[in-house]
């Protein structure tokens, strides 16, 4: 009798690690400075108190951090990669902020349950390989009645368009769910559960604005290390066709009719209330 074989579970340890090399690859804070506005605009729609106790996870170069550290909040910020850390440390002290900043995995983060009255992450923690593991991490350092604030790209909009388009070309492990579902609200409800008090979406666009379509392209193909990374495992020939196709969607979205980028690319702006 035939029997049906279970695929294996993917090794999500594995994961993790290509992930971890991958942002470490280029220079993400190159491209992470652009996205400042997001996390200003987060820290408003969570109506920051100053004095707050926060953890902005994932934080890269520390968009959500600086904006929550303007707003005179205590601010701890964390990332598995020590050298985005350091970028937000030199933006921190060029602006005389008191921020503390501590490498820390999204999965397992060093802190006492309850510890924050605020959790953030823009377009950080979304990427985590276990999912259900980080958003419990997220709940159970957020004191109850507190607030967790994410920006998370949707899986229609210009980014979660791309990651369909390089996953053609560097498919992901078996078993590891897409990124972009962190921006949908029904995603959410599965991963936060009973955490949830209140949970408030807008849709929101991030506009990305370049010179040209090919200095778009060059700037992610150098700074950005998961594309940097697609472009480096695949041949000669399939490097010219992945570059065009990204060349193609993003003429999808421009809406420049000067030879610029004008590309809004749609996220997900949540703030839910802890039970």
């Amino acid at each position: 009798m035939d029997t049906i074989s279970t695929p294996p579970a993917a090794d999500l340890t594995a994961v993790k690690l290509k992930q971890q090399a991958a942002w470490s690859a280029g220079d993400y804070a190159v491209i992470g400075t652009t996205l400042q506005i997001v996390g200003e605009t987060l820290c408003e729609a969570l109506d920051l108190r100053a004095g707050a106790h926060v953890l902005d996870v994932a934080a890269g170069n520390g968009n959500a951090t600086l904006a929550a550290a303007r707003r005179w909040c205590d601010v701890v910020s964390t990332d598995y990669v020590g050298a985005l850390l350091e970028r937000g440390q030199a933006r921190a002290s060029a602006e005389g902020l008191a921020v503390q900043f501590k490498e820390a995995d999204a999965e397992n983060l060093p802190f006492a349950d309850a510890s924050f009255d605020v959790v953030l992450s823009t377009f950080g923690v979304m990427f985590t390989p276990d999912q259900e593991r980080a958003a419990r991490e997220l709940a159970r350092v957020c004191k109850p009645g507190g607030q967790i604030g994410l920006a998370n790209w949707t899986p229609p909009g210009f980014i979660g368009e791309l990651f369909k388009l390089m996953a053609r070309y560097l498919p992901p492990p078996a078993g590891v769910r897409s990124a972009s579902l962190w921006g949908t609200e029904e995603r959410l409800r599965e991963l936060f559960g009973e955490r949830i008090a209140t949970l408030d979406t807008t849709r929101k666009h991030f506009v990305f604005r370049y010179r040209t379509p090919q200095h778009w392209l060059d700037t992610f193909r150098t700074y950005y290390g998961p594309m940097q990374k697609a472009f480096g495992a695949v041949g000669t020939d399939q490097q010219e066709s992945l570059a065009a196709d990204l060349l193609r969607l993003l003429q999808e979205f421009n809406r420049a009719d000067d030879g610029a980028v004008i590309v809004p690319s749609e996220y997900l702006e949540v703030v839910i209330k802890t039970r």
